[in-house]
């Protein structure tokens, strides 16, 4: 069939006076601030929605960990010179950190599978950072806020009377939140269901924070668990966070905040790369 002569095409047709147009869609030439905004509340305000779970009960936990190790088992004893309350009170804290930032982001979105909620991630004009960042932080912030109150609670039986390095407090905390925050990211979107995400908690971040000298000198374990305890990352959150505490490190800070530094960026890519090819969200 030839093509259709010129004089005889269909013109377009001018929308009427008072049509009503579908919106053309938003043009965001920079950061969509406002979506960020609002990922990053919708975030924090799951948590505190209910709190008696999500802040309460790990305050609780601190304090039957404060009461188990250090009344009962600590005794009047000391490591590093310092009350053996006073050494174990900033690794409790940080396990809090750790265990609500992962557990922040990752139920946020396992749960949005099951509920069929993905569509509201992905349909709003977010960007893959955007959304790395709407997550990560609403994690950090959690984890963060945990470990504050819980520090309040178990200060009055740690007998902390200053702090030696601040820096090193913020530093690894800050740095501890972010990376669980991402962990989380990375198992949320990976997990099909409930039992995959338990088994991530229970055979990879739960032996992981236990075995990382929270409550003991990992110079005290016989080989060849101290050298692999080495290898553990969060045995460096912990020693440079409690660095901060008490003055006095177990390990090298120097790798220890290297490494802080090296698994933000890295994790951060791997849950970037993973919005932006759509890993698990779009079908």
């Amino acid at each position: 069939m030839k093509d259709m002569p010129a004089a005889l095409s269909v013109p377009a047709m001018a929308p009427e006076e008072g049509a009503v147009l579908p919106p053309l869609p938003r043009d965001y030439s920079g950061v969509n601030w406002r979506g960020l905004q609002t990922l990053y509340v919708r975030e924090v305000r799951r948590f505190i929605k209910v709190g008696m779970q999500t802040l309460a009960a790990p305050v609780v936990t601190a304090l039957l960990y404060m009461l188990v190790f250090v009344v009962a088992v600590g005794g009047g004893r000391e490591v590093h010179g310092v009350p053996y309350g006073a050494f174990v009170a900033p690794g409790l804290v940080m396990m809090q950190i750790l265990s609500n930032a992962f557990a922040n982001s990752s139920s946020s979105l396992l749960q949005a599978k099951f509920n069929g909620l993905m569509g509201d991630f992905i349909t709003p004009p977010l960007s893959p950072f955007e959304h790395l960042v709407g997550f990560g932080a609403g994690a950090a912030t959690r984890g963060l806020f945990v470990g504050a109150i819980s520090f309040v609670a178990v200060v009055f039986f740690a007998h902390i009377h200053s702090v030696a390095q601040p820096w090193a407090i913020l530093y690894f905390g800050v740095g501890a939140a972010m990376i669980m925050g991402f962990l989380g990211i990375m198992a949320g979107l990976w997990s099909e269901k409930f039992d995959h995400m338990a088994a991530v908690t229970n055979f990879v971040i739960m032996p992981m924070t236990f075995l990382s000298g929270t409550f003991y000198l990992i110079e005290k374990l016989p080989e060849p668990f101290r050298s692999f305890s080495k290898f553990n990352p969060i045995f460096y959150l912990i020693d440079g966070f409690r660095y901060g505490f008490i003055g006095q490190a177990e390990g090298n800070l120097a790798v220890g905040a290297g490494l802080t530094a090296g698994l933000v960026l890295i994790l951060g890519f791997v849950c970037y790369r993973m919005f932006e090819t759509g890993y698990k969200i779009k079908t």
